[in-house]
């Protein structure tokens, strides 16, 4: 599992640096401002639909499947599983992307600002909503291929699609926009190509395990029915993240004027961390769970576990804090260039420091789920995720009533619709909420794992957690030092900015370490557990 995420995180590693380079280019190319907003609306529709179809529901209920034919039955009948299930994964999302295309004006509506329109907003909606909307046909097949390909222990190319996303949205942004009108329009384009291209892009690795057949349709088909019926729980249990993020899209057009572009920024610090380890310790450890299940293994199957939820807090609470600590440093040394302002910066670093606050939930969740996926058991994530959903609406509600309270008489004038949708640092409120129902659904599954009796912890937690806290708290004292000494990063120069956070996260990196090594923490504890 170490070695699978290695591969998994070295090329997810990769794909985030693309990827933040993917996020400059737009930045400076096109700042954060209604047009922005327009963009990230019709990119997060259908990655949204990608992520619940494919990465959440889809990958977590075929690779159990697909192992399980995989151990104990024929290859034939394992290509066949692969080419009936493409087909009829093939066939649905073919009508779905219709239908979206079909319903664009329909989601231009819902996610436009009606208190406070811009003009040309709503028809820029549309019109890239036709271009994306395609792409979650294509995306969808390639998550198939990553699924099993990762059951035959192939990490690596999988992780590096992604490259193929952000290398065409960095030539929309710098090339692209030089021929569309407007300029925005470029980056439908390239999701478009983008989709298309990553699937392209596995299909030789997939003939090379000889599973590469003409999709057929397989609705009847015993395999596919099980898949079919395992997926449907997971629709909302695993992607609880995803219905609270176009949740929150929907709030954050019709709060002020670039709320969206300042989310899509904070993602990305984000994406880092979950992306490198605690995406790539899900994807790693859920083909290993599920082969100790199909063996009746519980010993192995603790163990594996066990070894999962100790990587993840190692990597995922020293990333929270430093997030949380760093968020203006950071939006401002990689966002503020051309059109990224002073005031973006500092909106975006909001967002920043109220998601890094429930990055451990949203790490922890991706490491739990598989022990309930790996059983096929979809019904139980399910509950937890209907009652997270739930909980994030609530929480978005009691928040942004409660910033609207604080703010002074005097920006309250034109009720709390209008206030809503002018005045800047409400959406605060969308990443702290989002924080909480993480939680809450982390909480919730902890309590239906243990009372299932299928996890037995290994001894030494108790030292554990006392190390790693000691050491972020260490970790965290030397950043909010190192900050009193550093200069405003909103104002400084960018070689100044450079530097300093470059001093700052090393640093901090640095002190963890030691201070890890210090409390009798050694690399060969990965290993063991």
């Amino acid at each position: 599992m170490a070695r699978g995420i290695l591969s998994f995180g070295g090329m997810t590693m990769l794909s985030r640096v693309f990827g933040l380079v993917r996020d400059i280019s737009f930045n400076a190319a096109f700042g954060a401002g209604p047009m922005t907003d327009a963009f990230w609306v019709a990119f997060r529709i259908p990655n949204f639909m990608r992520r619940l179809f494919a990465e959440g529901s889809f990958s977590t209920a075929f690779v159990p499947v697909f192992i399980e034919i995989k151990e104990k039955r024929s290859h034939d009948e394992l290509k066949a599983l692969v080419a009936r299930t493409s087909g009829t994964l093939g066939g649905v999302l073919l009508v779905v992307t219709a239908l979206g295309m079909l319903l664009a004006p329909w989601f231009a509506d819902a996610f436009s600002n009606n208190v406070k329109p811009v003009a040309g907003q709503h028809e820029l909606i549309i019109h890239l909503l036709r271009w994306t909307f395609p792409f979650l046909l294509f995306i969808s097949l390639t998550a198939l291929s990553a699924g099993a390909l990762n059951s035959y222990q192939r990490f690596g190319l999988p992780a590096l699609a992604p490259i193929i996303l952000n290398l065409c949205m960095i030539a929309g942004a710098w090339w692209g926009a030089k021929l569309a009108h407007p300029p925005i329009m470029a980056m439908g384009w390239a999701v478009l190509a983008a989709g298309i291209l990553q699937l392209l892009f596995l299909m030789p690795a997939l003939a090379k395990l000889d599973l590469l057949a003409l999709p057929r349709w397989g609705w009847s088909h015993p395999d596919v029915r099980k898949v079919m019926r395992l997926m449907v729980p997971t629709l909302i249990g695993s992607s609880v993240a995803q219905i609270n993020l176009l949740f929150d899209t929907f709030v954050a057009s019709k709060l002020a004027a670039g709320s969206q572009s300042w989310l899509s920024a904070a993602d990305r610090f984000l994406e880092l961390p979950l992306g490198v380890f605690g995406i790539a310790l899900g994807t790693v450890i859920l083909p290993t769970l599920a082969r100790h299940h199909v063996n009746t293994d519980r010993a192995g199957f603790s163990k594996s576990l066990d070894w999962g939820l100790r990587s993840t807090l190692i990597i995922i609470i020293p990333a929270m804090l430093g997030l949380m600590t760093l968020s203006v440093p950071l939006v401002a040394t990689i966002f503020q260039h051309g059109k990224f302002d002073e005031f973006a910066t500092r909106m975006a670093a909001l967002s920043v420091f109220g998601l890094s606050f429930g990055l451990p939930a949203f790490a922890l969740v991706k490491t739990v789920l598989p022990a309930f996926y790996a059983r096929q058991d979809t019904h139980t994530p399910m509950r937890a995720g209907i009652t997270a959903l739930i909980a994030n609406m609530v929480f978005t509600a009691l928040l942004l009533a409660l910033l609207y309270s604080r703010l002074p008489a005097s920006a309250r004038t034109g009720g709390w619709v209008e206030t809503l949708a002018t005045h800047p640092g409400l959406h605060f409120a969308l990443g702290l909420a989002s924080a909480l129902s993480s939680y809450l659904n982390l909480i919730l599954l902890w309590r239906w794992l243990r009372k299932a009796g299928v996890y037995d912890a290994q001894p030494g937690w108790s030292s554990f957690l006392w190390r790693v806290a000691i050491a972020n708290l260490a970790m965290a004292a030397f950043l909010l030092v190192g900050l009193h000494f550093a200069p405003d990063f909103t104002l400084a120069p960018p070689l100044a900015r450079i530097a300093w956070l470059g001093i700052l996260v090393a640093g901090g990196g640095l002190v963890y370490g030691l201070a890890m090594l210090a409390l009798g923490f050694r690399p060969r504890d990965f290993r063991e557990h």
